[in-house]
């Protein structure tokens, strides 16, 4: 296991880190979840464009919770450690949804050339299946990203540090 040193014996900056990243945290979870929410609720918005925001949204989510509870965590215990296996899923997860999510932005940025250059052909070319596709593409990409970077990862040799 990793030992995580943090700030030891601050106890009231700990307190104030854990007090702003959990108003962050559940700031963010909120705001995202009410644009899944909004999106999925009103028939105007399904539209190619809120269809991807959702998804944003929703991925938007996932980053936020794959390291931020445990680092959340640590603030409120003295020791503070992380397993190698709890370690390397969270470095999975991370890349996992920050590949996807700049694919999924480029997948926008696409969206939005074609509403904007080709107005007339937009729901043509911007269809269901399209979207859909988009999104499992954005999603296959982090995936590839996240096991090259954890086969990287893997191969590396840890030096043990004993005190």
């Amino acid at each position: 296991e990793f030992i995580l040193l943090g700030f030891p014996g601050c106890w009231k900056i700990q307190i104030f880190l854990f007090s702003l990243f959990l108003v962050i945290y559940v700031l963010t979870l909120l705001g995202n979840g009410a644009i899944i929410y909004a999106v999925r609720c009103n028939p105007l918005l399904h539209t190619p464009m809120y269809f991807l925001l959702a998804n944003l949204s929703f991925i938007d989510v996932c980053v936020a919770s794959s390291a931020t509870p445990k680092m959340m965590a640590d603030f409120l215990v003295q020791h503070k450690t992380i397993s190698f296996d709890a370690h390397l899923a969270q470095i999975f997860f991370v890349h996992l949804f920050t590949g996807s999510e700049m694919v999924l932005l480029v997948s926008m940025a696409y969206d939005r050339y074609v509403a904007i250059c080709k107005p007339p052909h937009y729901m043509t070319i911007m269809s269901c299946c399209v979207c859909v596709v988009l999104v499992l593409i954005s999603w296959f990409v982090g995936f590839i990203h996240t096991t090259s970077q954890l086969a990287f990862t893997l191969i590396c040799h840890f030096v043990v540090l004993i005190r």
